[in-house]
Formats: structure tokens, sequence, C-alpha cells
């Protein structure tokens, strides 16, 4: 093999290298977010803690919604103070002030971002894409409580304070509402 066919077949591997490296980077990264609780990501439970302590922590509620959604969207409590371990369950609300249906999505963040590890959602509004019509307004429910593991942990031990924060983005329209919901006519003189 000749030099020069030799460096083509290298830069030819390094570039489909790259690319693969490029397409698993974002489920990998997600992973990784996941199960260390980095930049705040939360866990998913299916059932409330076996354990609850004597010790409480503090729950912050946040809400906002991306520049271009039209929505208006709240915490329905400002914080909530509860035993580590116990299940809480708080409530958000939005409002569709608009005069077309739009479909939302929320992402989440816990803070402290070490407190995402032990944060557990059991079920929540943002696992799932929402649609309200034209002057909706729906309470969406989020289910979660703080693992106990929390007090034994050297750095995030003595966190009290945890801020959950949601940001509701707005999605295209499932299909079936992108097809049922009614289009704009010109008025008629």
């Amino acid at each position: 093999m000749n030099p020069n066919t030799r460096l083509a077949a290298r830069l030819v591997g390094i570039v489909l290298v790259m690319g693969v490296l490029a397409w698993v980077a974002v489920p990998f990264y997600s992973w990784f977010c996941r199960t260390t609780g980095y930049g705040g990501t939360t866990n998913v439970a299916e059932r409330g803690s076996d354990v609850i302590l004597d010790e409480t922590i503090t729950v912050r509620f946040d809400a906002n919604v991306a520049p271009e959604m039209e929505w208006q969207f709240r915490p329905m409590q400002n914080e909530m103070t509860l035993r580590i371990g116990e299940t809480g369950l708080a409530f958000y609300e939005a409002y569709n002030p608009t005069d077309r249906v739009i479909a939302g999505t929320a992402s989440y963040n816990v803070s402290p971002d070490l407190a995402g590890y032990y944060f557990d959602k059991i079920d929540c509004f943002c696992f799932t894409e929402q649609v309200l019509q034209p002057g909706e307004r729906v309470e969406m429910p989020v289910s979660f409580y703080v693992d106990p593991a929390l007090v034994d942990d050297r750095d995030a031990g003595r966190i009290r304070f945890i801020t959950l924060s949601y940001t509701f983005y707005e999605t295209d329209l499932p299909q079936v509402q992108a097809q049922a919901a009614p289009v704009s006519q010109p008025p008629v003189n």
C-alpha cells in the first residue's frame, strides 16, 4: 500500500471514529447524569422509600417558561418541609391563555446539583408531553421523596434545602391533535 493510500485510510478511520463518538455522546451524557445526579438530574423510583428519618428537608418549587412558550406556569406551593424519605406530593399549574392548542414538555433540575442524586421522582407531569387547549388551566402533580442515603454522603449530607425547578418548552403537537386543530380561516366580507 502506498503512503498516500495509507494516509487516506487513516483519515477516513479518524473521521469514522469521531462520528461514532459524536453519535454516542448524547445518550452517554444522559446516562451519566441520571446515574450520578450530575447537573441536578433526578432519579425515577417506582415507589416511595421504605425508610423515613426524623430529620427534615425543605423542598422549594420553581417554575419557568421558555421565551417562545406562551403558557403561564407556576408552582401551587412555594415550599414543602418533609422528613427525609417521606413521600411528598406537590402541584404545578399551567394555563394556556392563547386561542390555539399548545403542546409542551418540561425539563427539570434540582439544586444544589449534589442533591439530584438523592431526589427521587415517583410520578411527574414532566415524564410526558402536556397538551393544553385554548383557555385550558390544569393542575399537574409531582410525587417525590429525598433518599435517606443523603445524610450519609460526605459532601451532600448537610443539604437541608433543595430547589426543584421546571422549565416548559413548546413542542410540536402530537399528530392526532395537529390534525384536529382548527385551521384559521380568513374573515368573510
